[in-house]
C-alpha cells in the first residue's frame, strides 16, 4: 500500500513543486549531534547531545531517558507537540547530567498530504528539528517507490527505492535496517544513509542502536518495490547486531523494531495478562539472551505496549502521532552498568484526538507547560501551506454523520469504496478492497478532498484479477480465518458457515442466485492486493494473464471524480450502503473465524 496525491490532481502539481523547493532550498539540515560537516548520517560514533551532556552533577547514578514514537504516518504537526514534551524532559535530564535518546520505530512519513506531497521530506525535516537520533525503516517507507509521481518503476532506470533513498540521504539521523537483505545474494542492503547499527555517546553513556522491520514487510507494501529483497528473522538479526554493539563497547543497546504487540493495560509493566504474548515483538524479546538488549521501541500494530518481557523493556504507543513511549534507564555512574529500567505508561500528546494543532492543548509534562516547538513549526509551515489548497477542495457531497471505517469488520466506508469502484469499472463482476487500505473514517459535514485523502492515502491503481467462483470462495475462507483486515466486497454477498470443523463459504449474486464454482469472474481490486499484498490472491496471481493492472488514475482519484459528479448527501445508515440486518458478509462468529473442533 502506498499513498501520495498524483500530479494530475487539481492543484497538486503546484503544491508538490512548492514542497520540493522548500526541501531543497530552506537552509541547512540539523546534523546528528557531534557529526562534522560532510559526515554521513548514522556515523559509528557521535558526541553527546546538546543538553543533558555535561559532567556529573553528583550522585551515584545517571539516567538515560529513551523516548520512542511509532507509526506517526505523516502527522507533522504532532511532531511539533512531541518536541515540546521532549524539550521539557531534556531540561530535567540536563539538570541531573543525564540524557534523552529520541527514536522512532518506523512508518514515519506515509499517510498525509503534508508529508506525501514531498514524498516524506516534510517528516524528515520535522524529525531533524525535533532532534531525533534514529528511526527504523518500516514497511510503508517503501510505498513511494521511485522519485516522482509513480508508485512503481516504469522503466529500467527507475529505482524502486528512489524516494526512500532520497530521504535517507537528507536525514541527519540514522535510518536502520538490519534484517533487509538482497534476495539474490543474501547480503545486507548497502544503501547510502542506511545502517545496520550505530553507536552514539550521550552523557558518557555509549548507546548502541539497531533496527529491524516486520517479517510481513514484503506483503504489506507494494510488491514491485521490494521484489528483490528478503527479510531475515528478527531475532537472528538483532542477536547479531546487538552482540556486535556490545563488543564495540555499548553500555546500553536499544532496538528499533517495526514489529509490535498489543496490551489492554499499560499501568503494570510486569503484568502480561492483558497482552497478546504470541505477538511478533514478544517472540523477539523471548528469543534474545537476557541482558543483551535493554529496550525495544516497537511499532506496526498501532497498539500499546509498556511492558517488560524476558528482561527487555518494550514500548509501543498507538499510531498517527497520538503519543509516545518512555523508558528511563538508570545506570551506575561509575561503571555505566544498567541498574533498572523504569517503564512509563504511554503518554498522549494532546487532550483532544483532533488532528488540528489548535485543538491539541497538551497537559503539563515534567513540571512545566508544553509548548509546541517553534523550530519544528517554522520548518513545517511551508509544507502545511502547500497542502492546504489541495486539502480544502470541496467534493460537493454532504455527510450528515461520519462514514465509519473498520479494519476487522464490514463498514460503511468499505462498502462505499467498493460500490464506487464497481461504478468506475462496470465491466467487473466483483470489487474488493483490503481493510488496511482504509486509514480513517470520513467526518460528518461537507466532504473535502483532504478528508477523502486521509481515508485513502495510498496511490493504489485499479487491477483486475481473472478467477473462478471457487477461487474467490477460497480467498474469503482465508481472509475470514486470518488476522489481516477484512475484505470489503461489492457485486456478491458472502455467506460463511461452519460445517463441522470446516468453514464453508458461499457467494450469492445480488438477486440471490449462487455463483457457480467454475464460473469465470472479473474481480476488481487494487494493484497492492493483486500483486501479493496481504496474501489475498496467493493462489491466483502467478498464473499467466490472471492479473491486469491499470496505469492511471489512482483509485482515490476516480472515487473523488464520481463523488463530485454525484453530489448531494450520503448517509452512513442507508441500507443500500450498510445494513446490519442484512450484511454483505455473513459470519458464524467474529473474525478470525474458528470452527469448533470435535
Amino acid at each position: 500500500m502506498r499513498g501520495r496525491a498524483p500530479v494530475d490532481s487539481r492543484g497538486v502539481r503546484g503544491a508538490l513543486a512548492i514542497a520540493a523547493l522548500v526541501a531543497a532550498c530552506d537552509g541547512p539540515w540539523v546534523r546528528l549531534p557531534g557529526a562534522q560537516p560532510g559526515q554521513q548520517p548514522g556515523a559509528t560514533r557521535a558526541s553527546s547531545e546538546p543538553v543533558g551532556s555535561g559532567r556529573a552533577a553528583g550522585g551515584d547514578t545517571v539516567v538515560l531517558s529513551v523516548v520512542a514514537t511509532n507509526d506517526v504516518h505523516g502527522r507533522i504537526e504532532r511532531v511539533a507537540v512531541l518536541a515540546g514534551h521532549v524539550e521539557n524532559l531534556r531540561r530535567v535530564r540536563a539538570a541531573d547530567a543525564g540524557a534523552v535518546l529520541l527514536v522512532d520505530a518506523g512508518d514515519a512519513w506515509q499517510g498525509t498530504l503534508e508529508s506525501n506531497l514531498s514524498e516524506g521530506a516534510a517528516m524528515v525535516r520535522a524529525y531533524a528539528e525535533a532532534g531525533y537520533h534514529a528511526m527504523a525503516i518500516g514497511n510503508h517507507e517503501f510505498d513511494y517507490g521511485p522519485v516522482g509521481p509513480r508508485a512503481t518503476p516504469s522503466g529500467p532506470g527507475d529505482d524502486p527505492r528512489g524516494a526512500l533513498l532520497e530521504r535517507a540521504r537528507e536525514a541527519p539521523f540514522a535510518l536502520l535496517a538490519a534484517n533487509l537483505v538482497e534476495r539474490a545474494s543474501g547480503r545486507p542492503v548497502q544503501w547510502p544513509g542506511v545502517r545496520e547499527r550505530v553507536l552514539l555517546e550521550m552523557a558518557g553513556i555509549r548507546v548502541g542502536l539497531t533496527g529491524v522491520t516486520t517479517e510481513e514487510t514484503p506483503s504489506t507494501t507494494i510488491a514491485a518495490n521490494v521484489a528483490d529483497l528478503a527479510v531475515r528473522p528478527l531475532a537472528e538479526a538483532v542477536r547479531e547486531q546487538a552482540s556486535a554493539l556490545r563488543r564495540e563497547g555499548a553500555h546500553v543497546v536499544v532496538v528499533l523494531a517495526h514489529a509490535g504487540g498489543a496490551c489492554r493495560r499499560s499501568d503494570a509493566p510486569d503484568d502480561l495478562s492483558s497482552c497478546r504474548t504470541d505477538s511478533e515483538i514478544f517472540r523477539l524479546a523471548r528469543a534474545l539472551p537476557q541482558g543483551l538488549v535493554d529496550v525495544i521501541a516497537a511499532g506496526h500494530t498501532h497498539d500499546v505496549v509498556a511492558h517488560r518481557v524476558h528482561g527487555v523493556a518494550i514500548v509501543e504507543s498507538w499510531a498517527n502521532g497520538r503519543g509516545f513511549g518512555r523508558v528511563d534507564l538508570v545506570l551506575d555512574r561509575a561503571t555505566r552498568r544498567v541498574l533498572r529500567a523504569d517503564i512509563h505508561p504511554p503518554r498522549e500528546l494532546c487532550r483532544s484526538r483532533s488532528e488540528s494543532l489548535a485543538d491539541c492543548r497538551p497537559e503539563p509534562y515534567e513540571g512545566a507547560p508544553v509548548r509546541p516547538s517553534e523550530r519544528v513549526l517554522r520548518a513545517i509551515a511551508p509544507y502545511l501551506e502547500a497542502a492546504r489548497a489541495v486539502r480544502d477542495r470541496s467534493l460537493g457531497v454532504r455527510l450528515p454523520r461520519p462514514v465509519r471505517r473498520d479494519y476487522d469488520e464490514e463498514s460503511p466506508l468499505g462498502n462505499l469504496v467498493v460500490d464506487l469502484m464497481l461504478r468506475a469499472r462496470p465491466g467487473a463482476d466483483v470489487a474488493l478492497y483490503n481493510g488496511g487500505g482504509l486509514r480513517d473514517s470520513l467526518p460528518a459535514g461537507e466532504l473535502t478532498y483532504g478528508s477523502l485523502y486521509e481515508a485513502l492515502p495510498f496511490d493504489n491503481r485499479f487491477a483486475t484479477v481473472l478467477m473462478t467462483g471457487r477461487e474467490l470462495e477460497r480467498v474469503f475462507e482465508r481472509n475470514l480465518r486470518g488476522g489481516r483486515g477484512i475484505l470489503s466486497v461489492a457485486g456478491v454477498r458472502v455467506v460463511a458457515r461452519c460445517e463441522g470443523t470446516d468453514l464453508d463459504v458461499e457467494l450469492l449474486r445480488p438477486d440471490g442466485q449462487p455463483v457457480r464454482d467454475d464460473e469465470p469472474l472479473r474481480v476488481l481490486t487494487s494493484d497492492f492486493v493483486a500483486t501479493g499484498g496481504d496474501d489475498v490472491f496467493e493462489d491466483v496471481r502467478r498464473r499467466p494473464g490472471a492479473v491486469v493492472i491499470e496505469d492511471e488514475p489512482p483509485i482515490r482519484e476516480e472515487i473523488a471524480r464520481l463523488l463530485e459528479a454525484r453530489g448531494g448527501e450520503i448517509r452512513a445508515d442507508d441500507p443500500a450502503l450498510f445494513d446490519r440486518q442484512r450484511p454483505r458478509i455473513v459470519l458464524p462468529g467474529r473474525r478470525p473465524v474458528r470452527c469448533p473442533t470435535p
